[in-house]
């Protein structure tokens, strides 16, 4: 039997914008009301995913919700108006509301769920807890879609279980997988599982950017999916990288198997941390005096995708701004010279995503799987050339060139994506998949 990891990359949607709606994501932030390019920025998304896929990794998609959440136009009150007059009136009340229904933020994958492979868990099953992504109003949306849409691709209950999300609290705020990750002497036998958080449930108020990951989520998650106490870490994440702009552990750390590549303040205690790491894991630790924390955070070095190639050595899949970046482009040089399992470095360009905050790493799911739980995957998700061929033509027909925010009022708009996510989901072998697919 093969265990692989088959990274799952959210399909960039067609309302990809720039609304700046994400507190503490200091790229979301200053790109606010600039026009995006939704059909470039899925153009990138796919180019990195044929990288991937040409290098031998399973890449694998997974579909974008649909736009403007119906249940938040419910929950909002306007669900029974005609389309133009229910954003209308949302707009009435405040224009980000209208931003918000039709955000494009659920590309960005690693916030769609945390995931324990079967190897970890008590049941031997992948057991799936999808993000309730409580602490940004746009985010919150997300998690009825992100249920839906795990349980039709992991929907045979003998090998997968998508939990409910957690309670929709600040206490129980949780992120998914840009808060998680996983050590292991290899994908397929059992790892170290470390949730990282930024505050506890009852801790008071900051006046920095907002602790989005509770303890208590994690230790709830944890739980749930029936992890052994000694392969589970809980670590605070550091204050003052959140401060600086990192919002998911994920701009300042990344995992695989046995490496743990992460600037030196990443963590709240680093010292703490790799006294509890198993001897066979090994910590590439990048101090601030070679890269600043601020670098760190703009060129998104840290949230690149770390993969083990067929040949047993890693590559760092980093954004574009990283060569870009003098002290990290000098800093990846030498990493590729030094000792370390991490030899090789492919630059991808993704500035679209960039833009809003989110790196290769963001973009992705990473979920491990053995060839029978592959096998049990609905829907055609694993890609290859015919599939992501299929979905560039599909992009150039249904995308636009440029998008403004305040196009996202548009109920003609509207119409434009539901034409689009119709499609795909017959392109995707996924009938039904949407909600006005079954209205």
């Amino acid at each position: 039997m093969t265990t692989r990891e088959v990274n799952f990359d959210g399909i960039v949607g067609p309302t990809h914008n720039y609304a700046g709606l994400s507190i503490g994501n200091r790229a979301s932030m200053t790109s606010a009301g600039t026009p995006a390019s939704p059909r470039l920025a899925a153009r990138q998304g796919l180019a990195k995913m044929r990288r991937l896929h040409h290098l031998g990794l399973l890449q694998a998609v997974l579909p974008p919700p649909e736009r403007p959440d119906p249940t938040a136009l419910a929950r909002l009150g306007v669900a029974h108006l005609p389309m133009q007059a229910a954003l209308d009136a949302l707009a009435g009340v405040s224009p980000a509301l209208v931003a918000s229904v039709m955000s494009g933020s659920a590309m960005w994958a690693a916030n769609a769920a945390t995931v324990s492979p079967s190897s970890d868990t008590d049941d031997g099953r992948v057991h799936l807890t999808p993000a309730n992504l409580v602490s940004t109003t746009h985010r919150s949306f997300e998690s009825v879609q992100t249920t839906s849409t795990l349980r039709r691709v992991f929907g045979d209950a003998g090998c997968f279980e998508v939990h409910e999300p957690l309670p929709c609290s600040g206490a129980f705020a949780d992120e998914g997988a840009a808060n998680h990750s996983r050590l292991t002497r290899s994908h397929a036998e059992p790892g170290l599982e470390i949730f990282v958080f930024g505050r506890d449930a009852d801790d008071p108020p900051t006046l920095g950017f907002p602790r989005r990951q509770t303890l208590l989520a994690a230790q709830m998650i944890a739980r749930s999916h029936g992890l052994a106490s000694e392969r589970t870490l809980m670590i605070r994440q550091s204050p003052s990288a959140i401060d600086a702009g990192a919002f998911h552990n994920d701009v300042v750390a990344v995992a695989n198997e046995t490496v743990l590549f992460v600037h030196e303040a990443a963590f709240a205690d680093g010292a703490a941390l790799r006294s509890l790491l198993p001897d066979w894991t090994q910590v590439i630790e990048v101090p601030s005096s070679v890269v600043p924390l601020e670098d760190a955070i703009s060129s998104y070095l840290f949230n690149s995708q770390l993969v083990t190639l067929a040949t047993g050595r890693m590559m760092l899949v980093a954004p574009r701004e990283v060569g870009e970046t003098p002290s990290t482009a000098t800093y990846i040089e030498q990493l590729v010279a030094l000792d370390n399992p991490i030899d090789e470095v492919c630059i991808v360009d993704l500035r679209q995503s960039m833009r809003n905050g989110g790196g290769p790493a963001c973009v992705r799911l990473r979920v491990v799987l053995t060839d029978e739980e592959r096998q049990a995957l609905g829907g055609r998700v694993v890609v290859d050339d015919q599939v992501l061929d299929a979905l560039e033509h599909w992009v150039d027909r249904h995308y636009r060139d440029e998008l403004h925010p305040t196009d996202l009022g548009d109920a003609r708009f509207v119409e434009e994506t539901r034409r689009a996510l119709d499609e795909l989901s017959e392109l995707l072998e996924l009938p039904g998949l949407y909600p006005f697919q079954r209205s």
